[in-house]
Order: structure tokens, then C-alpha cells, then sequence
């Protein structure tokens, strides 16, 4: 069931969002339509709690973009240890040592993934809930072209 919440932000980034960033449909509307794929309504709601929980972090920190340089070391939780494991943490590691992540936003991150309350998470996953965020926080758009790269350059290649 939990897996379903991630399917359904995957499916609305990817059929629902306009060119300005903003759902194509109201609320409603989406969730009809979601409904209609398939998708069960208790994943389709926590889809949403979830996005507007993004919405309103992404507005916490405004325009505040940092110079891409880790300012401490993280220490992870025990469970964010399990949820993100070893290839995760490293892969959020070498994004915020290529300047593609900030700590400001590898926090964000990190509160997504585990507000998906999920037993792990991925790194194919991880990457989709990264480009999730890098789109919605205003001043990263470098950051997320090169997740976008990541994303679908990764689907492109298991097409195949």
C-alpha cells in the first residue's frame, strides 16, 4: 500500500503538472482520475497530504539557495539509515558535494522519504522523491535538469 503513495506522486509528476510547475486539474479532478487509473483512495489522499506537505516546506526556505557546500557533517537516524540504506545516503552525499543538493534541501529530502513511511526506499526511487523536491524549490532549476538527466536517462536505458 505504501509503495501506491510513491506510484501515484510519480504518476501526477509525470501526466499532471504544467509547464508552470502547478497540477493541470483541481484537486478533484485529479483524484478522479487517478481513481479511474486504478489507484487506491487512501494513496491518492496521502499523495496529496504529501505534495502539499512539500508545498508548504519548499515555501518555509523561500528563495534561500546555498553555495552547494555541505556545512556539517549528517548523522543519520537509525531509521532513516534502514529506509535510505548505504547507496542512498551515498548517492545524497555525492549531491551535495556536486552542489546539486544543499543541506537545506538534502533535509527536505529526507523528511519526504520518510513521510512515505515506507521500509526502504530505492535509490531509482530516492532520485524521483530528489527530483520531486529540487522542482518545487525556486532556484534550482540546474539542479533539477541534472535529475531529470538521472531520472529518465536510468528509464530510458531498462527500456531497452
Amino acid at each position: 500500500m505504501k509503495q501506491n503513495v510513491l506510484d501515484v506522486l510519480i504518476y501526477l509528476f509525470e501526466n499532471c503538472m504544467d509547464e508552470d510547475g502547478d497540477p493541470a486539474l483541481d484537486q478533484p479532478a485529479l483524484a478522479a482520475q487517478l481513481a479511474e487509473v486504478g489507484y487506491p483512495g487512501n494513496a491518492i489522499e496521502r499523495a496529496f497530504g504529501w505534495l502539499e506537505d512539500l508545498t508548504a516546506r519548499c515555501a518555509d526556505h523561500g528563495s534561500v539557495v546555498g553555495d552547494g557546500r555541505p556545512s556539517a557533517l549528517r548523522c543519520y537516524l537509525d531509521a532513516e539509515q534502514e529506509i535510505l540504506g548505504k547507496a542512498g545516503r551515498g548517492f545524497l552525499l555525492f549531491l551535495e558535494q556536486r552542489g546539486i543538493l544543499d543541506p537545506l534541501t538534502r533535509e527536505t529530502v529526507i523528511d519526504r522519504v520518510m513521510a512515505l513511511e515506507s521500509e526502504a526506499v530505492d535509490l531509482e526511487q530516492l532520485k524521483w522523491i530528489i527530483m520531486m523536491v529540487v522542482y518545487n524549490q525556486p532556484g534550482r532549476e540546474g539542479s533539477y535538469a541534472l535529475m531529470e538527466d538521472m531520472v529518465y536517462d536510468e528509464t530510458r536505458g531498462q527500456l531497452h
